[in-house]
């Protein structure tokens, strides 16, 4: 199936322009980003068959993970409101790609995210407490949030690399 997933333009924050929590919040945008535009020109993911599973491992949805870390930290922890947590079990099954997977499929629930983070981060400030919990910053959660994408994109740059030898951001 050939990719009809687009790249998601990527803007690097302006060093001099916005406060804390807006400078935070277009580095999770540039991070959003990277690994859209990482599975674009895929023709699919990389998958691993059941049978390849014992000698290679996993091939969970990377874009899951993140649409998990996002919509814990942010829409959940900030934001209080009660989307379903993504983590059923360590390792869950349901996020093995599927033979159907294509980029647009696998990253669609991901940027679908972004607009819930948004919206709980809407009027808040970067002292404020999170609103489910109450353990953490504003100001904490964003640079949490870097920290675990780019971790993930880290991943996804080596597996493309391994795919098919692109390189960059």
């Amino acid at each position: 199936m050939s990719n009809r997933s687009s790249k998601v333009e990527r803007t690097w924050p302006d060093p001099l322009g916005g406060d804390e929590l807006t400078v935070q919040i277009r580095f999770v945008g540039l991070l959003r980003a990277t690994p859209v535009n990482k599975l674009a020109g895929l023709d699919t993911p990389a998958r691993v068959t059941p049978h390849e599973r014992p000698r290679r491992g996993r091939a969970p949805d990377g874009c899951r993970t993140l649409v998990a870390v996002e919509r814990w930290w942010l829409s959940i922890e900030v934001g209080s409101s009660s989307p379903p947590a993504l983590w059923a079990g360590s390792p869950d099954p349901s996020w093995d790609l599927t033979q159907a997977a294509d980029p647009a499929s696998v990253t669609a629930p991901y940027q679908a995210e972004w607009t819930h983070s948004a919206a709980a981060l809407t009027g808040l400030a970067p002292d404020d407490r999170t609103r489910r919990s109450g353990d953490f910053t504003v100001r904490w959660v964003p640079a949490h949030v870097v920290q675990e994408t780019g971790r993930h994109v880290g991943h996804l740059d080596t597996l493309r690399e391994l795919a098919d030898g692109e390189v960059g951001e």
